[in-house]
């Protein structure tokens, strides 16, 4: 495949080329992914954890995280070029050849391999080529055939704080297991509320998202009530498990009855404006909780 559009690389500017490769890591998606390590992190060490394992751990997620998300830009660019929110990416817009970036996102993704196998643990390294693997070379084509590639896709979006856990345990346990059944629920409604907000962008495209394939709504509805509700015990297992507190407790009981109220109220009206109150509550949401998770930890 190649790129859409052809633009003479001589008329782009260094700031621009330099933001279009950071265009490429999906900034925020990766922060989230070093947040989300960051709490198995912690988590997992009890609050003693050594500051440069910490930090090799951290980096490591992140740049696989990067170069996964430039070599998603890749595999994806000629579907970018038919929906409106992604057309002006790097390579839909001709502003960056697939080669540059495809070298970018492989230097990215094997740096951190390499930083987590030699700084981390073999492990670590293991989830995270397996969370890079899942998601270029079964969520990314899945996505073209059916609409179970959102749940497929959760898969490897959840393994961040899983491999901020074994990061510091060098081992699978039901605590960092938990945190990844915390941030795959999570998911859930979260990108199903942007499947109903983009639902025509992504019939544009032919991607059969759940509102694509059953318009009605009604699925949509049903499986972001589904995860919300699951997700509200889930939350609550760190506490079970006594990695956390009565304040966490609270917290995230008071914050999970509240994003599945807005699930609920999706279903009452199938209205967009109803998707995006799902989406700005899954946003806040998980941040919340992490605050709420390092509050109860350091208090």
């Amino acid at each position: 495949m190649s790129s859409p559009v052809a633009i003479d690389s001589k008329q782009i500017s260094l700031g621009v080329r330099l933001a279009d490769l950071v265009e490429l890591t999906k900034p925020r998606i990766t922060l989230m992914v070093v947040l989300t390590a960051a709490i198995g992190v912690l988590l997992s060490g009890g609050g003693s954890v050594s500051l440069s394992l910490a930090i090799h751990a951290l980096l490591g997620t992140g740049l696989v995280a990067a170069g996964s998300a430039a070599l998603n830009h890749v595999l994806e660019r000629d579907l970018d070029a038919l929906m409106k929110r992604t057309a002006d990416r790097p390579l839909p817009a001709g502003r960056m050849h697939p080669d540059t970036a495809l070298f970018f996102g492989v230097a990215l993704a094997v740096a951190g391999l390499l930083e987590l196998t030699v700084a981390v643990n073999l492990l670590t390294a293991l989830l995270g080529a397996v969370a890079l693997a899942g998601y270029l070379f079964v969520y990314t084509p899945m996505k073209r055939i059916s609409s179970l590639a959102t749940i497929v896709g959760a898969i490897p979006g959840a393994l961040p704080p899983l491999m901020g856990w074994t990061a510091v345990s060098n081992r699978l346990d039901l605590g960092g297991l938990v945190l990844f059944a915390i941030l795959f629920l999570w998911q859930l409604p979260h990108f199903l509320a942007i499947a109903w907000m983009c639902r025509e962008d992504y019939a544009r495209a032919g991607i059969p998202v759940l509102p694509v394939v059953e318009p009605d709504g009604r699925s949509t509805a049903r499986q972001m009530m589904l995860y919300g509700a699951a997700l509200l015990p889930v939350s609550l297992m760190p506490t079970v498990l006594g990695l956390t507190g009565t304040t966490y407790l609270l917290g995230t009981l008071a914050l999970g009855c509240f994003f599945l109220a807005v699930c609920v109220s999706f279903a009452l009206s199938f209205s967009t404006g109803a998707a995006r109150r799902v989406l700005l509550v899954s946003v806040l949401y998980l941040p919340a909780v992490m605050l709420v998770m390092v509050f109860d930890r350091v208090t």
